[in-house]
């Protein structure tokens, strides 16, 4: 009893710090958004829409999802001295891939900054952010599994803070326009990126000289089956702002974008319980706690209630917050900020449910199923774009991610990785 009041406290103080810290990380966008749309254009702010989601897909290549794969290794039964070598494979396929990216951009860099509407530059400078976010979220990853929240949070706030006033110095004081912010993505991410690369060492938890083979095989079984999962997301959450930009022009993606990233203020919240409690949770698995299982279960099922009720009081909390936070141009937002919450707060209930997939090391199914809804999802908001704009947009993006939160769970389900029953009965 005593080992699980210890459990419950470390997890109520863990999360309270990956809660504090996210609600400070989302805050720094929340408060460029007054200044961004009022010193941009929805032409401008989209153009940063068409970057960001170049970025966010580039994630499944870069690295090919390999902090997984080393966060997930932590949990076997390896020395100190195979485990930091295990994470320098992990960087040998950063390295390796992202000079392929590199090549890739040089041949393709014309056709896809006319299809983003963004200058060629960006193209290159999306791979540099995107190899520089890898470093940093593998950084975040070794903090995280250790249960280290104080340092997770304060890093992850720090580079925040740095990101809202190089944007700010950019726009106000240099008047780059659009470009403040990527010009302010490339520098935080070189700075953070160089910083965990060295408190990596300094915790003796990298090795770069040895290369061993089994281990990168190993790094690239878990991830390379996670590219169309990866993928799948992409097409879940990012491909919505490319097709409203090709269809509907970048000023519609722009005004889009502002209610997808007001809606990320849901995300905070399960974001940060779901960072403390993946080590948690791989720890009673490993256990097989039957009684702890239970507990989680049940909490599982009342965190879907929870959140089930916020995407409905979207609906009606949203467009004031629209209208408070924008300028003028952009109160179109109003018509969609309701579905984009709903279609988060089914994000939620599927990373309630996915973790248990990571932990039986299940990718290749989830990807089958993220990839499948992914490829749904495109079908829905072009069919539903045709006729109600980007309000269709956002309807399809709520009823895709529905339909992946119910896929994944019927898929743990089916593995039977634990019972789902909401009540067991204690032995006497």
């Amino acid at each position: 009893m005593k080992y699980c009041r210890l459990n419950s406290m470390s997890l109520l103080k863990n999360s309270s710090i990956y809660l504090f810290s996210n609600i400070l990380n989302a805050l720094v966008p929340f408060l460029l958004l007054p200044i961004l749309t009022h010193k941009l254009s929805p032409e401008g702010y989209g153009e940063i829409a068409m970057f960001q989601t170049l970025v966010s897909g580039l994630a499944a290549l870069t690295g090919l999802n390999t902090i997984g794969a080393a966060n997930r290794c932590y949990y076997d039964d390896l020395t100190s001295d195979e485990l930091k070598k295990y994470n320098g494979a992990c960087f040998h396929v950063l390295a390796i891939s992202s000079f392929l990216l590199i090549l890739l951009g040089g041949i393709f860099s014309a056709s896809l900054s006319k299809w983003l509407s963004i200058p060629v530059s960006w193209i290159f400078f999306a791979i540099i952010v995107s190899a520089g976010n890898f470093i940093i979220q593998f950084r975040l990853g070794q903090w995280q599994i250790r249960g280290r929240a104080w340092r997770f949070g304060m890093f992850q706030v720090s580079q925040s803070l740095l990101l809202f006033l190089l944007t700010i110095a950019f726009l106000l004081y240099f008047g780059f326009g659009a470009a403040s912010r990527i010009n302010a993505m490339i520098l935080a991410a070189a700075l953070f990126s160089i910083f965990s690369f060295i408190t990596l060492y300094k915790e003796n938890l990298l090795a770069l000289m040895s290369f061993r083979i089994e281990f990168i095989k190993d790094t690239l079984k878990f991830g390379v089956p996670l590219v169309p999962h990866i993928i799948g997301i992409f097409f879940l959450s990012a491909i919505d702002r490319i097709l409203i930009n090709n269809k509907l022009g970048v000023g519609e993606a722009g005004i889009y974008m502002l209610g997808f990233q007001l809606s990320l203020g849901m995300v905070v919240i399960f974001d940060a319980i779901n960072k403390a409690l993946i080590p948690w949770l791989f720890r009673i698995l490993s256990a097989n706690d039957i009684e702890k299982i239970s507990q989680l279960v049940r909490f599982t099922y009342f965190y879907f209630i929870i959140l089930a009720f916020l995407g409905g009081l979207s609906f009606w909390i949203g467009p004031y917050i629209v209208r408070w936070l924008a300028g003028s141009e952009y109160q179109q937002a109003t018509s969609v900020i309701g579905w984009l919450c709903l279609g988060q707060a089914f994000n939620g209930m599927y990373l309630m449910v996915t973790n248990y997939l990571f932990y039986a090391k299940r990718t290749g199914r989830l990807s089958i199923v993220t990839i499948s809804c992914g490829v749904l999802n495109i079908l829905l908001l072009i069919s539903f774009m045709k006729y109600n704009g980007i309000i269709g947009v956002a309807m399809a993006f709520a009823l895709s991610m529905f339909i992946r939160f119910i896929s994944t769970w019927i898929l743990v389900l089916k593995l039977n990785i634990i019972s789902w029953r909401f009540l067991i009965k204690k032995k006497m």
